[in-house]
């Protein structure tokens, strides 16, 4: 499920970077006022297909959530993470037919636009998350736990991400709907101050995407320190880091075509995955083993039947 829904994601962008999301009108559920529509035009075909895998997409988590309650105990954890992913892919069905309603797609360049994709994609990333969180409990991975100390770095690298992927998102955008025809026209459109504010915020994310990268390669870095046995995730987390960031600058260079458009999300859903992986692995491993605990017990008990007459 987790990966089925990478795939929607990309489905998505990729219907936003060839500016098909008008394919359907702005008609939600149905597609141009019909069920399947006859004769279809190539943007309808991609929208068609989007929201298609997207209603498949709402089987298939009631499924998951059907088979998580079946198949573990009550309070299981992958109870709760089956949940939440059906609760966000609800709202995030909900924010897209608004999407559509809004007419906030296609060539839109409003600035109410940003709102509407700064809310989709902050939905989206939380859905993933609660995907990823749900394998992790599948698998035997611990309850996350309340720790000051590994809370606040990973709460702060959430944020980073969430800023960068925001940020992305408004840069991509803009590349679809004012594509320049060089690096250096390019560079005049973001400094000129008539041009549109999804122009304009592209400066932002290159510097925002080290930032980020670099926060969290030496998060990692400390974490594979203190816990050896995370080591093949954080190692997985600086290959992907490094990929992102080579994406990133190849993107600039040729100008965001599509294809590398759809490669550079790709990597950054997998930074994304690797550090909610990561960050569920700290948040577990801040509590106190579960076999200390027991000591802890066996301990106890042996002090009371020595004080004990019996």
């Amino acid at each position: 499920m987790l990966a089925y829904n990478v795939a929607v994601v990309l489905w998505g962008a990729y219907v936003r970077a060839t500016g098909s999301g008008a394919g359907c009108g702005n008609h939600w559920p149905l597609c141009n006022g019909v069920v399947v529509p006859p004769s279809p035009a190539l943007s309808t075909i991609i929208e068609f297909t989007h929201r298609a895998t997207s209603g498949l997409d709402v089987l298939l988590v009631a499924v998951l959530i059907v088979w998580a309650f079946r198949v573990s105990p009550p309070a299981h954890a992958v109870r709760l993470g089956s949940v939440l992913s059906g609760v966000f892919l609800t709202t995030e069905a909900l924010i897209g037919a608004l999407l559509v309603k809004l007419e906030h797609v296609a060539r839109n360049a409003s600035v109410g636009r940003a709102y509407s994709l700064s809310a989709h994609l902050i939905n989206t990333l939380t859905l993933l998350a609660c995907l990823t969180l749900t394998v992790w409990w599948a698998i035997g991975g611990g309850r996350l736990r309340w720790r000051r100390r590994e809370f606040w770095p990973v709460a702060a690298g959430t944020a980073l991400i969430v800023a960068t992927s925001l940020m992305g998102a408004i840069t991509a955008l803009g590349d679809t709907l004012f594509p320049a025809s060089s690096l250096a026209a390019g560079f005049r459109q973001d400094f000129d101050r008539a041009a549109s504010i999804f122009v304009r915020l592209r400066l932002f994310h290159p510097l925002l995407a080290v930032s980020t990268a670099g926060y969290l390669a030496f998060w990692g870095v400390a974490a594979r320190a203190r816990l050896p046995r995370v080591k093949p995730l954080v190692d997985s987390l600086l290959v992907l880091l490094a990929a992102q960031l080579t994406a990133g600058v190849l993107n600039l260079l040729l100008l965001a075509p599509v294809w590398l458009q759809m490669i550079h999300l790709l990597l950054a859903d997998l930074v994304w995955i690797a550090f909610v992986l990561l960050s569920a692995s700290r948040l577990q491993d801040a509590a106190i083993p579960a076999d200390l605990r027991v000591d802890e017990m066996g301990a106890a008990v042996d002090r009371l039947e020595r004080a004990s007459p019996k």
